[in-house]
């Protein structure tokens, strides 16, 4: 057991899925970011996720049962890669490496993947595959706590945990925003639709 009380997993990809998705016409591009949903959404969630009119939905695993990937999908498409909890989703790949497009350029490379950080620090082997994919940004869930940082040259997302509350951590989901301005990562407090941060 490690010093959060969970016991360490491996993240080994068995599975895995390169997917793109094109910019708009002016180059934005806005995903919204969930995960660890463990079978039930916030009762908020999909109204919330709905008005955000997304482009697409990335479910960071820990799933449960697939009827919310079919709420999810119903809303955007959809890129979910599997949990620790979810066994029986076997067409769900470990990792997806999602290339974000405009005019045969990539703008972004976003790995993903459950499981991938220590605290928050990148895990080794979460490290060695994004650097081997060439990727920007790495978006994780697992441990329920949101965060976004950078470590070794490379961005780290978790948007928190949508499904029910664990220990006293915040019911939140991320947002990824692509626009003339750059890329801006946020969290939406799943609750009362604000803005969340830490602080």
């Amino acid at each position: 057991m490690g010093r959060s009380g969970m016991t360490a997993a491996v993240a080994v990809p068995i599975s895995e899925h390169n997917e793109t998705v094109e910019l708009k016409s002016g180059g934005t591009l806005r995903l919204a970011v969930v995960a660890d949903t463990h079978s039930q959404l916030h009762p908020r969630a999909t109204a919330l996720l709905r008005a955000l009119q997304p482009d697409a939905i990335i479910h960071a695993g820990d799933i449960g049962q697939g009827a919310v990937l079919d709420s999810l999908a119903a809303i955007a498409p959809l890129f979910a890669v599997r949990g620790n909890i979810d066994t029986r989703a076997p067409h769900t790949p470990d990792v997806i490496v999602l290339d974000l497009m405009r005019e045969e350029l990539r703008a972004l490379r976003i790995l993903i993947m459950h499981i991938a950080v220590n605290g928050p620090r990148l895990r080794a082997d979460a490290l060695r595959l994004a650097k081997a994919r060439g990727a920007d940004l790495v978006i994780c869930g697992h441990s329920h706590v949101p965060f976004i940082g950078r470590d070794r040259g490379v961005g780290v997302f978790n948007p928190g945990s949508i499904g029910p509350r664990r220990f006293a951590l915040p019911i939140v989901f991320g947002t990824i925003d692509i626009g003339a301005g750059g890329v801006h990562l946020a969290h939406t407090d799943a609750e009362t639709g604000q803005a969340w941060s830490p602080c």
